[in-house]
């Protein structure tokens, strides 16, 4: 959640910057207003108690004296009754604020370049160069199929549509994958930490998936439960409501999980394959961090990503998202994307996004600075992908007959 505080102090600042990331300015306004009902609620209900607290003591004085207290009892009472009425009038109001505040998203930083789209989005640089073939490369779907290492129809025979079932070699790969990506970040200082694939309402509002997304999560009927969409949410939120202490600071997270998404806005959008599915794996990045140790943390996450690919010997390039292409919670997001020649384009592997203390103070989590309690930063990124991974091998290392190469790195993850 933004700083209400930051907007209120200076709401033309403020305002400026969320217009960048596309925010109705209107929605602003009504931001701005219900934060002067707040405070307005707030100083009718202290004015009131200040007079309670008055007359509390002129009925001290009274009982002492001896003078009849029966009129000022009756004062007194009808106080209690009004305040009661603003206290729930405080409470209606700090509700309205917050339900806003909760949709608008997270102020970028100043650095992260203007634009509508992805088409606007700015390369930083490029890494390894793309094979050539002496052959027309083939689409991941097709090498899958052939190989016999993925079945799309047995997916929509379990589950419908953008499902798929991976079979042998393609699932030994999964496996490989995921285990190489973990000892990699390991490698990097990460701790691995497994977390259930299932997470209440509460940890999603404090990463921001609610109230914004509900419509691409799911949820377990009849419970408070919702399938997780990405290992982001269960990692951040182990440390929701708490206090860090300082010296504990960075924390550094991987995870593997399963991740789930409708993805109710990609109607007709990458329906062959395994670039968009309802359930797909994914290892996560999660670090925890003081605020003036965000930037280097960042700068570290999209290295770790980045040199995963390296030595997969993916062909990559890292892009900076522009206002109009950043997430909800971002201020800042770096996109790696893998080459494909099946589809002659990059497309995207991993995003890194630093949220500054936009979940943190969503989430309550604060760390210890000497005598103060001070919010942290959350950064969170793929590392990777695991499906896209997938087919990022087997476009890159296809061969003239669809054979399909190994990356030597993960040969000793297959007995090879």
């Amino acid at each position: 959640m933004i700083d209400l505080k930051l907007l209120q102090k200076d709401f033309e600042s403020v305002s400026a910057k969320l217009i960048r990331k596309g925010v109705d300015l209107a929605l602003l306004e009504q931001l701005k207003e219900k934060n002067e009902e707040l405070k307005q609620a707030k100083v009718n209900f202290e004015t009131l108690q200040a007079h309670q607290n008055a007359m509390s003591k002129e009925f001290g004085i009274y009982k002492r004296e001896g003078k009849d207290i029966s009129e000022l009892k009756a004062r007194v009472d009808a106080n209690k009754i009004v305040i009661a009425e603003a206290l729930d009038i405080q409470r209606i109001k700090q509700e309205e604020l917050e339900n806003i505040a909760m949709a608008i998203p997270n102020i970028p930083d100043d650095d992260v370049p203007d634009g509508e789209d992805e088409d606007d989005n700015v390369e930083i640089k490029k890494v390894l160069t793309p094979p050539s073939f002496d052959f027309e490369p083939k689409e991941h779907w097709e090498l899958a199929e052939q190989n016999g290492w993925i079945d799309f129809e047995d997916g929509v025979k379990l589950a419908g549509s953008r499902f798929s079932v991976s079979y042998g070699m393609g699932a030994k790969l999964e496996r490989a994958l995921i285990n190489f990506m973990l000892n990699f970040n390991a490698q990097r200082g990460y701790t691995e930490v497994s977390v259930p694939h299932l997470v209440n309402k509460r940890a999603l509002e404090g990463t921001g998936q609610l109230p914004k997304f509900a419509d691409d999560l799911y949820k377990m009927q009849g419970l408070d439960l919702y399938l997780i969409p990405t290992a982001e949410v269960p990692l951040t939120n182990l440390f929701q409501d708490e206090i860090i202490p300082e010296d504990k600071l960075p924390i550094k997270m991987t995870g593997y999980t399963s991740c789930f998404r409708k993805e109710a806005g990609a109607a007709g959008r990458d329906t062959r394959g395994m670039i968009r599915q309802h359930q797909f794996h994914k290892v996560e990045l999660v670090s925890i961090t003081k605020p003036q140790e965000s930037d280097k943390m960042f700068d570290e996450m999209v290295s770790c990503a980045s040199d995963i690919l390296t030595a997969l010997k993916l062909p990559h390039r890292l892009v900076t998202l522009c206002t109009g292409d950043l997430g909800f919670g971002a201020a800042k997001t770096v996109d790696i994307e893998v080459w494909l020649p099946g589809q002659n384009c990059y497309r995207e592997i991993s995003s890194i996004s630093n949220t500054r203390d936009f979940q943190a103070r969503r989430a309550k989590i604060r760390y210890k600075d000497g005598k103060k309690n001070n919010l942290v930063n959350t950064l969170n990124g793929s590392s990777l992908a695991v499906g896209r991974t997938m087919v990022a091998i087997m476009e890159n290392f296809q061969q003239e007959n669809g054979d399909i190469k190994i990356p030597e790195v993960l040969h000793p993850y297959l007995g090879m």
